[in-house]
């Protein structure tokens, strides 16, 4: 295993992910800062990394990837530390998906990165329908062109796979 799929796990293991939940009434965790982020909005933000870690794989800028994948299990971990009342359960269930992902992205493989992709983004609607929040589905992004103004497509300088 490489040391970016331990850094997944450690990451998981240590406070572990959850899925978007566009509201919530869960209280935040005790020992969370007055400013600590409402759910909705890291969630939401999880929801933005997904799109790009789509389009990055897409693109086969693996180091784009690799980066918006921390972000993301990085926003997973967050939901889980500042919100202990979602289920451990929803949590350790996202790491094979995300272990997938970077198993994928480290190879290189983007058959691979689709399939995980879909077994992650099924994980996600998981969670929500647990959590009562099943209208909140999110998909594979199906459309040709990103929504947004960031360059997918690797740079010069970025390794070349």
């Amino acid at each position: 295993m490489t040391l970016k799929n331990w850094c997944v796990v450690l990451a998981i293991s240590a406070s572990a992910v959850t899925s978007a939940i566009a509201q919530s009434s869960f209280p935040p965790s005790p020992n969370a800062k007055q400013d600590a982020p409402r759910l909705v909005e890291v969630m939401s933000m999880a929801q933005l990394q997904h799109l790009k870690l789509w389009y990055a794989g897409k693109a086969k800028n693996w180091d784009l990837a690799a980066y918006e994948l921390r972000q993301l299990t990085n926003s997973l971990a967050e939901a889980a530390i500042f919100y202990p009342a979602i289920p451990v359960s929803n949590v350790t269930t996202m790491k094979e998906p995300l272990l997938s992902v970077a198993d994928a992205v480290a190879a290189g493989d983007d058959r691979k990165f689709a399939a995980s992709m879909r077994m992650l983004t099924e994980g996600c609607n998981a969670c929500h329908s647990s959590m009562g929040r099943g209208f909140i589905a999110i998909g594979v992004p199906t459309g040709g062109q990103p929504p947004a103004n960031q360059i997918f497509s690797p740079s010069g300088d970025s390794r070349k796979k």
